[in-house]
This record gives C-alpha cells, structure tokens and sequence, in this order.
C-alpha cells in the first residue's frame, strides 16, 4: 500500500505502452474526474465482453475466429481491468491501527460461544 500523496496510475498507457501517472492533490480536478470517468467505462465494457464471452462460449458452433478475437478482446479487458484495481489500490487509505481493549492490534475471535 502506497501513501495517499502518490502519483496516481492513470487508466491509459502513454507512448509504447508505458505507463502514464498524474501528480495532484485535486481528486475533482479535470484529469482525475477524466481518470475517473475511463476507469468507469473501461470496468463497464469488461462487463460487457464477459457476458458476450458467456453466450459465445456457451455456443458450440462459434466459429474458431470469433472466440480468437474474444480471447484477444478478453486479453486487454483484463488489462484494463488490473490497472484499474492496482490505480484503485494503491489510492485506498492505509488502515488506522487501534489497540484494542484486549492489548492486541488486530481483531480477535472469542474462544468459546456460550
């Protein structure tokens, strides 16, 4: 987990396919609601291609070059999809620590219900 002042993973590659980052503390800025915007198309057209990729696979006859095309499709679909949830994650706020009643860091279990 990386701090909340990073640079952000843009949802789009630059020239030759390298990664593109922006740098600002305005989450409401234009490239940021841009960023925003494509992250939100890009997860809507992965759907999409799921549900396509459901039927299609689902047809026995489906030509052998229609489920290529789908592979390849599928292919960037998940790149897309991972560059989004790393940009995300790496966005998210590290968890506070609390100290809890019982003196450790982290939540415990009971050990017996009753």
């Amino acid at each position: 987990m990386t701090p909340h002042n990073e640079l952000r993973l843009l949802p789009w590659s630059g020239p030759g396919g390298k990664p593109c980052f922006l740098s600002t503390n305005d989450a409401n800025g234009h490239l940021s609601r841009l960023a925003d915007n494509t992250e939100a198309i890009l997860l809507d057209l992965a759907a999409e291609l799921l549900d396509y990729a459901s039927a299609l696979l689902d047809d026995s006859e489906a030509p052998p070059e229609e489920v290529r095309t789908l592979a390849t499709n599928l292919t960037g679909a998940l790149r897309d999809t991972l560059r989004v949830a790393e940009s995300r994650g790496h966005r998210l706020l590290p968890p506070c620590p609390a100290i809890h009643a019982n003196g450790t860091d982290g939540p415990t279990l009971p050990a017996s219900f009753g």
